[in-house]
């Protein structure tokens, strides 16, 4: 018996963001575990790596979304950008050059870029966004799920064969999203719905112009600014755990990593699902605050032991924050840009704000470390954290239109 077209397209939604959860996020803490563990690379070295590639897939951020709104070929985007991860960790086992491992992984950083608005702009023209809310948290669940199981792989794999099989895990993953994103039957992809626009017939006539969708939308750009807090503050913790392990033990420094990883992708699932469930309902703004508390209160707990046991369990709470967060901002970004056309641009606009964040979180941390040891680093993170949080408490308006909020019992019947 065939499977329906809808169901069909559904399921290979489901396979690209289980397969492109590890390649979405970068080698991250496995890249600093095998540049200190074989290279004997500093903190500082390692931060400064990860804050050189944060900062070219920042800039390719906007101009990703751009690409994504204006093509018709989205698959091709998203084949494209994974072929060029795979190139990137393939590379790596081969040197040790502090240029030759800062340019490959800006390089993953630039096609990993792309990545976030082609799923969010497939959701939203397969779906369109009435189901977006849904679609999304599901999203998320799988790729949490993905990242899990990825971890986990990780973490066996780098036990018996050391760390450089993460790189070779990254790849097949990669080479595993093309095959799922191209089961998406292209013909069901609404392009004008997948911009944020309301009716196919206004991609042909004026729209405002990206810059003014941008620059003209306050709560937007104080979005963004929300964002790019919450990442400088979460971008190097996990890193900077992997480091402590590295230094207690280097066999158990990967698996116990992996271990953090998978807690928290555990955590991430389930919160992810919330957002799908209920954000049509409760709205977005109570549950992203839910997200932005748990970083601040994570970030001094890292400071009150050094058993690896204690630090694998407060990286449970990055699930909470972290899932929240994935599965609400582009819900956030779409309530804030639909009808403009300019849905996807705006989305890797938004990115580019959270990955500077994410960018200078390594090079802040590491050298808040590097002068004043590992317990300094978390509470300065912690302490921009506590910033990001009374920003988004105090002047981020809810984004979710009352005409569009869900009531229980409408949600009920649909049911």
């Amino acid at each position: 018996m065939s499977i329906p077209s809808s169901r069909r397209n559904g399921l290979a939604l489901d396979a690209l963001n289980f397969f492109l959860a590890d390649v979405r996020d970068g080698l991250g803490p496995y890249l600093a575990i095998y540049l200190l563990a074989v290279h004997q690379w500093n903190a500082a070295q390692i931060g400064w790596v990860m804050t050189l590639a944060g900062l070219a897939g920042l800039v390719a951020q906007t101009p990703a979304g751009a690409l994504v709104d204006g093509t018709v070929a989205k698959r091709a985007v998203v084949t494209v950008a994974a072929l060029l991860v795979t190139g990137s960790c393939l590379v790596l086992p081969w040197t040790a050059s502090f240029t030759a491992v800062a340019m490959t992984q800006a390089l993953s950083a630039v096609a990993a870029s792309a990545f976030a608005p082609a799923i969010a702009a497939i959701s939203l023209g397969l779906m369109g966004p009435r189901a977006f809310t849904r679609r999304t948290g599901r999203n998320e669940s799988f790729n949490h799920a993905g990242n899990a199981v990825a971890a986990l792989l990780a973490g066996g794999l780098a036990f018996w064969l050391g760390p450089v099989a993460v790189f070779y895990l990254m790849a097949f993953m990669a080479l595993a999203s093309v095959l799922a994103v191209w089961q998406v039957d292209p013909a069901a992809i609404d392009h004008a719905q997948a911009r944020g626009l309301d009716d196919p017939a206004d991609q042909h006539r004026a729209q405002p112009s990206a810059i003014d969708v941008l620059l003209g939308n306050r709560p937007l750009l104080l979005l963004a600014l929300c964002c790019a807090l919450f990442h400088l503050a979460n971008a190097a913790m996990l890193p900077l755990v992997s480091q402590k392990l590295s230094l207690q033990d280097l066999t158990l420094a990967t698996p116990l990593t992996s271990a953090c990883i998978i807690a928290a992708q555990l955590v991430m699932v389930p919160m992810a699902w919330l957002v799908g469930a209920r954000a049509d309902q409760w709205g977005r703004k109570p549950l992203l605050l839910a997200g932005f508390l748990i970083l601040p209160v994570r970030g001094v707990l890292y400071t009150l032991s050094d058993d690896p046991y204690w630090l694998v369990a407060i990286q449970m709470l990055d699930g909470i924050g972290a899932g929240l967060f994935g599965a609400l901002l582009p819900l956030m970004v779409k309530d804030l840009t639909q009808g403009t056309g300019h849905f996807n641009v705006s989305l890797g606009a938004v990115t580019t704000a959270f990955g500077l964040g994410a960018a200078l979180s390594g090079s802040l941390a590491g050298t808040v470390v590097q002068w004043a040891g590992y317990s300094a680093g978390f509470l300065t993170l912690a302490g921009v954290a506590a910033v990001a949080l009374l920003l988004l408490w105090l002047k981020m308006p809810e984004t979710l239109q009352p005409a569009t909020r869900v009531s229980p019992a409408l949600l009920a019947r649909a049911r």
